[in-house]
């Protein structure tokens, strides 16, 4: 159950010392470095943590004394920009040059499977349970957490399922369009805003859809959802599974970009497209799709001062015209770890305080440091428990980087001043009755931990060229007889037989 944030007392955020590199840091819990001293709560931490930068520019440090002042500690962070960070962190992991602290969010990842099966990072299970905010973390999210029973690290709680569409409700308005609930209606939409001119310039200048170079994240696996594709894998009754792509609703959805894609009503660059230029063209009104509803805010803030008068409308319930809903879950729950390596936490002692500081991270006041900033400077929230940012450049700059790294998502949630914001926070909850879950999750495969990156490029490169008219069926479906032959019929093995063992115990 969620707590509700009502006048949130005083606040601040977290901070960023941008490294070159990943280097060891701080091994001790406590001043002096001494890493056989008993466990203290109260001492000060100095450590360093490797994170992912979601933003264009790393946070200033305007707000890192006040968290540091929070969770008596002193912290040292190294940037790694999402765009990079699969090569960056599989890169630290190859050379164990790693932080105290290491953000891993490519949970299905084989580099990173492979570490954590490694033993390279503490099992944090035995240890939750004495801290007052993490014993709160469900079984559930735990396990889903977990490779083969072992969790190596304290889990991103995150919403269940957080995917969804960002309309332009202007267009749609301007357009004389009602806001889509079938595909075939969000085809019509996405064509309309290509060919009408919803704009109103007089150039033939905007797309439906934007889209980045990401299967995973960006408009395909959601508008594969609402086709009825199974997250990842399917697993049928017999305990047989079944990978996504070999179902006939996910070449139904390859499909049905490649003629978003032809007719042009989805940007002709999207193979080689960023999220932050992504985020840019639609802010720059250059597109009127955009696929993720948790970017709702941040589209309407970049686009201040570019499309005035701009009024957006989250979506969250598209059907294939059966009237059923469905959207995939990114890891039930469970947006990576906060993993600590024993290369660099050397003891117990230090395991102890760095999970007091992760712990913290939760507190109701250090959420409001990496969510809103600074009261008063940053943000306010009114009479009614309203909250509302007061200062948009300054919580750009400041604040925005570290709202990812909140270790929960879920312990609070906040009254939100931005209509479309609100709306879109509830349609975010409301996901979790149509949350499609990855049955592989809390399974492990030996050889989709060795080569399963690997494989899965096969399959993506193939979908990619097939959006783009590069390859027909018979080629995508030949792509999926290789990806078989080169381990993958072996990954579906292990899988079913890891499934089998969970119904057994």
């Amino acid at each position: 159950m969620k707590k509700k944030l009502s006048g949130i007392t005083a606040a601040v955020l977290l901070t960023s010392t941008l490294l070159t590199a990943c280097g060891g840091g701080s091994q001790s819990a406590a001043p002096g470095g001494d890493s056989n001293a008993a466990y203290d709560p109260n001492s000060t931490v100095e450590f360093t943590w490797l994170n992912v930068l979601h933003t264009a520019s790393p946070p200033t440090d305007v707000v890192k004394s006040k968290l540091e002042e929070y969770t008596k500690s002193k912290i040292t962070f190294n940037w790694v920009p999402d765009a990079s960070k699969e090569e960056r962190i599989t890169t630290a992991l190859a050379s164990g040059q790693l932080a105290d602290i290491v953000t891993l969010t490519m949970m299905t990842n084989s580099s990173v499977r492979n570490s954590l099966k490694s033993g390279l990072f503490w099992d944090v299970g035995p240890y939750l349970d004495e801290y007052e905010n993490l014993t709160k973390i469900p079984q559930n999210v735990r396990e889903a957490a977990s490779i083969d029973g072992v969790l190596y690290g304290v889990p991103f709680q995150k919403n269940l399922a957080r995917g969804g569409l960002v309309i332009r409700k202007d267009w749609l308005d301007k357009l004389g369009l009602e806001v889509p609930t079938t595909l075939d209606e969000l085809y019509n939409v996405a064509k309309a805003f290509t060919e009408q001119d919803p704009d109103g310039n007089g150039k033939n200048d905007t797309t439906g859809f934007v889209d980045r170079s990401d299967l995973r994240y960006s408009s395909f696996k959601t508008l594969s959802s609402y086709f009825g594709t199974p997250n990842g894998w399917m697993v049928d009754d017999q305990g047989k599974f079944t990978p996504e792509f070999e179902t006939p609703e996910y070449l139904e959805t390859l499909k049905y970009q490649k003629d978003l894609y032809t007719n042009g009503y989805m940007n002709k660059d999207f193979a080689v497209t960023a999220k932050t230029d992504q985020q840019q063209q639609f802010a720059q009104g250059r597109a009127g799709i955009y696929t993720g509803m948790v970017d709702i805010a941040n589209l309407r803030n970049l686009s201040q001062g570019l499309q005035e008068g701009m009024e957006l409308v989250p979506v969250n319930k598209i059907s294939n015209g059966d009237g059923q809903y469905h959207i995939w879950s990114e890891g039930s729950g469970v947006g990576g770890l906060l993993a600590f390596p024993k290369s660099e936490v050397k003891s117990e002692e230090e395991l102890k305080r760095l999970l007091k500081f992760v712990n913290d991270l939760i507190d109701e006041e250090a959420f409001m440091y990496m969510t809103g900033g600074i009261k008063g400077e940053h943000y306010e929230i009114d009479e009614n428990g309203t909250y509302k940012i007061i200062n948009q450049d300054k919580w750009q700059a400041d604040v925005q980087p570290f709202s990812s790294s909140r270790p929960s998502e879920v312990t609070y949630t906040l009254k939100d001043a931005n209509p479309e914001k609100a709306l879109s926070n509830e349609l975010i909850e409301e996901n979790a009755n149509y949350a499609v879950l990855d049955p592989t999750v809390p399974l492990d495969s030996p050889t989709a931990n060795d080569r399963g990156t690997e494989l899965e490029k096969i399959i993506t490169d193939a979908s990619f060229k097939f959006i783009m008219g590069e390859l027909d069926e018979a080629g995508f479906k030949a792509a999926v007889e290789n990806w078989k032959n080169a381990g993958g019929n072996q990954i579906k093995t292990e899988y079913e037989e890891a499934y089998a063992k969970t119904k057994t115990k």
